[in-house]
């Protein structure tokens, strides 16, 4: 049996088999190198966190020491008691925990909604509309940081979860990606709802929403992984230790004169577990929501 190559020339059975392991190898070659390339950028994405866990593990003059010590003479595991001493971690937490409920919950409902009506209803100046809505994503947050500020006092909601919460009810980013999601959707949905004597929210609550799940995924976790780590806007409203959030509360170890870098690091650690667990049991549904809701536009 024989083959004949792109030149014309008609090659043996041992020639062609000899191409096809050469490919074989080739390509083999090509996966290695594409693997150790993985390889090296997930060391370096790695990196910081075990860092900041050895750190917590560490007390401040390794910390500080030059050149930096990566292991610890001795593991200073009290570090992470000494944080229940020095802040209220457990009232901070619930703080935390109930400003990202209230925010993830507030926006996912209003998000919804919100891109539903950009996807699939028509009304005069939408389109304007729109414009606008995606401009805010153009704009500073420290912009508008005084205006908030005069408005949650006026309402007397400083050193309150709501006078942190209450901005963040609405997400430009969140009215998008939701949009995204309802336009990939067919018209042929909404049809059959109506006919089948569905309102419009009917059709929105009932049918359309359930089959956007993946992209309501995507708002929630962004939306806590924002919530959990806002920092700027906490600051200003809060100054009693029990009505910060964690990020406030972790922040304040750093003394203008000294910081606490190692007990810094123990806080930060507990403070990021929650996340993590909910990113790893979620991630499949999350990376499917965001790769999903910008298909179409």
């Amino acid at each position: 049996m024989s083959e004949i190559a792109p030149t014309g020339e008609v090659l043996s059975q041992q020639e062609v088999d000899h191409l096809v392991k050469k490919g074989d190898r080739n390509s083999q070659k090509g996966l290695v190198g594409i693997h150790a390339l993985l390889l090296i950028g997930g060391v370096f994405m790695v990196f910081p966190f075990v860092y900041q866990v050895l750190m917590s593990l560490s007390t401040n003059a390794e910390i500080q020491a030059v050149p930096p010590k990566l292991i610890p003479n001795e593991w200073q595991f009290k570090n992470y008691a000494e944080v229940f001493t020095r802040l209220p971690f457990l009232k901070q937490f619930g703080v935390s925990l109930t400003i990202t409920v209230l925010r993830t919950v507030a926006q996912l409902l209003l998000c919804a909604m919100g891109g539903y009506a950009f996807a699939r209803m028509k009304f005069g100046g939408k389109s304007i509309l729109f414009g606008l809505v995606l401009a805010i994503l153009m704009v500073p947050g420290q912009s508008y940081l005084i205006g908030q500020y005069q408005i949650i006092r006026d309402l007397g909601l400083l050193e309150t979860p709501w006078g942190i919460v209450l901005p963040g009810f609405f997400s430009a980013f969140g009215v998008f990606l939701m949009r995204q999601s309802f336009m990939s959707l067919p018209v042929e949905l909404e049809e059959a709802a109506r006919l089948d004597g569905c309102n419009p929210w009917q059709t929105f609550w009932r049918v359309m929403v359930p089959i956007v799940k993946p992209g309501l995924f995507a708002v929630m976790i962004t939306t806590v992984l924002w919530s959990w780590n806002d920092l700027l806007w906490p600051l200003i409203v809060t100054t009693r230790e029990e009505s910060m959030p964690l990020s406030v509360g972790i922040a304040t170890l750093a003394g203008q004169h000294s910081s606490e870098f190692a007990l810094m690091m123990a806080a930060s650690v507990m403070a990021m577990a929650p996340i993590f667990l909910l990113f790893f049991s979620m991630q499949k549904r999350v990376i499917e929501g965001l790769a999903s809701s910008g298909l179409k536009g």
